[in-house]
């Protein structure tokens, strides 16, 4: 599916996007892969560790459709990872994310179909699932507009579908290494939103398996959510600082911040469909060509969920252990 194929990464330089950088390095032939971004520290210092010569690297923002179509020449496969994640920034500053997480997304669909590109994954979050805060809401729209870009793709073969998973373990500003770094730096006091609040939890490693699959199940329009585990905050608390003798400052829910995550809300129960080791959330529009999404590319077969159904944080049936917290975290 991969190998022989010319890919880019917009946002590239991220946590997720050296990752994949990695992991296509290491177990495809891929043609050619290119790293968007406009960090162009990141772009110097990720050129020293991945300098293969099928590499390149491209300065530019999502926010310039004619740079984004440059850098999509002779590109089949596009993964969307670009855009700004931070809560309380998107809060406080909310053009700004706007003009990143859905203006972006609707170059990156322009451009992808200028180029005729065969094959668009737009990365999602939990938070985009029923909002709370600007930066969930504006992943919804872009969720939206890459579900939709396959109806208005005429006769453009390019399609797209999008990948919603939670909250990276040991992922750049999560909260396990944000623990760590307190820690580190002699704090015994560390600062928890809500004892109660839990969060899905998935590894680098397994989100970029899971968004690489993607590719060969998709036919285009679907969100893929993978089934993940949930933990507690404070299961984290312990698994991080098992023997410091800390106490916990109890800082009350943040701007934007919700207690609990959901991956697929109940509204959508009637278009979720259920696979062994993931859901899918069908398109809630019609498109101009007919697709059976309870079968995918790969022949898995999927079932249609119980009315009302809601994949929660709070409600998932497998709950990460404390010892199981410590080995991702050593993982």
């Amino acid at each position: 599916m991969l190998n022989n194929k010319s890919i880019l990464i917009t946002g590239g330089t991220g946590t997720l996007g050296r990752g994949i950088v990695a992991t296509l390095l290491k177990k495809y032939d891929v043609k050619k892969l290119v790293v968007f971004s406009r960090d162009e520290l990141k772009q110097f210092e990720m050129q020293r560790e991945f300098n293969s010569p099928k590499m390149r690297y491209f300065l530019g923002d999502v926010r310039d459709v004619e740079r984004l179509k440059q850098a999509m020449r002779g590109i089949d496969i596009v993964i969307h990872a670009a855009a700004l994640k931070q809560i309380p920034a998107a809060e406080y500053n909310p053009i700004e994310c706007i003009k990143t997480n859905i203006h972006g997304a609707e170059n990156v669909v322009q451009a992808a179909l200028f180029n005729e590109v065969d094959k668009v994954i737009a990365l999602s979050t939990d938070k985009a699932a029923n909002p709370v805060n600007l930066y969930g809401a504006t992943k919804l729209a872009s969720d939206k507009l890459f579900v939709a870009a396959n109806n208005i793709a005429g006769g453009h073969k390019t399609r797209f579908s999008v990948v919603r998973y939670g909250n990276v373990v040991n992922s750049r500003g999560s909260v396990i290494p944000f623990f760590q770094k307190l820690l580190q730096d002699g704090t015994r006091e560390l600062p928890v939103t809500d004892k109660r609040m839990t969060r899905f939890l998935i590894t680098l490693d397994q989100g970029i398996d899971f968004i690489l699959k993607s590719f060969a199940r998709m036919q285009g329009g679907e969100i893929f959510v993978p089934k993940i585990p949930s933990a507690n905050i404070m299961t984290i608390v312990e698994a991080v600082a098992p023997k410091e003798g800390v106490t916990i400052n109890d800082i009350g829910i943040r701007p934007g911040e919700k207690l609990h995550e959901v991956m697929c809300p109940k509204d959508d129960s009637h278009l979720t469909l259920a696979f062994h080791d993931h859901f899918v959330i069908r398109p809630a529009i019609k498109f101009t060509f007919d697709i059976d999404f309870t079968l995918n590319k790969l022949g898995e077969k999927g079932e249609a969920v119980a009315e009302g159904f809601t994949y929660d944080s709070e409600t998932n049936p497998v709950f990460l252990t404390y010892s199981q917290i410590q080995e991702l975290m050593k993982s």
